[in-house]
């Protein structure tokens, strides 16, 4: 089907995931094709203006890792991927929550790692100079295509100063190849960004594992961290998940050792990347929540589409 061999359509989704497929490659592969055949979910009401003008700080989910921060007049966007599918395989469920003819002139973009459904080429080509200035992680330019847009690599808590923001590549525990074959060489090609511009701090985790080591001493290098934008899956098959992904628990408990003020979860409910149920991330992020003691005016769970101002400007 697709012209694309069952074994070669796996080591697709390997590369898209980051993970080893293992035995439950054949359930994913089943799950995804039906998705190919499928129209994606509309978003109601989608943003086409997402400026605020009464924020100094929002955040507007569009979808898996990818969320447009508002901070003052300035936009980051973070993992932009606006293609109707990754890897030329997975389709997303639902559409990007703005258009890509609507995103914004962005100070700058983040890009996490190279997987597919981070670094999304395509997507680039779609936003091109509207991007700003593009940041990667060391060693990751040799995936970064030409464009009307800067390009600029971070090693390990290197910080640039672009547009009026100070970028830092802080660490996580994650994997930074694309292909598979290239694992040996791209060693350090993942990396979480904090952005900071006016007194305000963004945290963006990209894809991580729960590292308490790295998160603590994030948090004491920015100890005043407004938003942190952390991944909640994929949760299943958790002995494969676990070693480069949190879960919603461990999501709220990298938030806690983040010290940040708010958390806007991501990276779930947009394509099929697990053996996780629909809406089953939302749902055991909400159950930890109401353990902790978290509501709504500490972590704001968004709908794809979804904005909201954390921070409003002083009347």
């Amino acid at each position: 089907m697709y012209g694309i061999s069952r074994l070669a359509a796996v080591l697709c989704l390997g590369a898209l995931s980051g993970c080893a497929l293992g035995r439950f490659g054949g359930a994913f592969l089943g799950r995804t094709l039906r998705v190919m055949t499928s129209p994606m979910a509309r978003v109601p009401g989608r943003v086409t203006d997402p400026r605020r003008p009464e924020a100094r700080l929002a955040v507007l989910w569009v979808g898996h890792a990818t969320a447009l921060v508002q901070l003052d007049d300035r936009f980051v966007l973070t993992d932009p991927v606006f293609t109707t599918a990754v890897g030329q395989l997975s389709q997303r469920l639902v559409e990007p929550g703005i258009a890509a003819e609507d995103v914004p002139q962005c100070a700058a973009s983040v890009i996490s790692h190279m997987h597919f459904d981070h670094l999304s080429q395509g997507s680039l080509g779609l936003l091109g100079a509207r991007l700003g200035t593009v940041f990667v992680p060391r060693g990751a330019m040799v995936y970064v295509p030409p464009g009307p847009f800067d390009a600029r690599e971070l090693g390990r808590w290197e910080s640039h100063t672009v547009n009026g923001l100070r970028v830092t590549a802080v660490p996580v525990d994650h994997v930074g190849w694309r292909y598979g074959a290239d694992a040996a060489w791209m060693t350090e090609t993942f990396t979480g960004y904090v952005i900071e511009a006016r007194g305000l701090t963004v945290y963006f985790g990209g894809d991580t594992a729960y590292a308490p080591a790295l998160f603590r001493e994030t948090a004491r290098r920015f100890p005043h961290i407004d938003l942190a934008l952390l991944p909640i899956g994929p949760i299943h098959p958790r002995e494969v998940m676990a070693r480069r992904h949190l879960d919603p628990d461990e999501a709220l408990r990298a938030f806690e050792l983040l010290g940040a003020r708010w958390m806007v979860p991501i990276h779930f409910d947009t394509f099929i990347n697990s053996q996780d149920a629909p809406g089953e991330a939302r749902r055991v992020l909400l159950e930890s929540m109401a353990r902790r003691g978290l509501g709504d005016d500490r972590v704001a769970v968004l709908p794809i589409g979804g904005q909201r101002v954390l921070i409003p400007r002083p009347l």
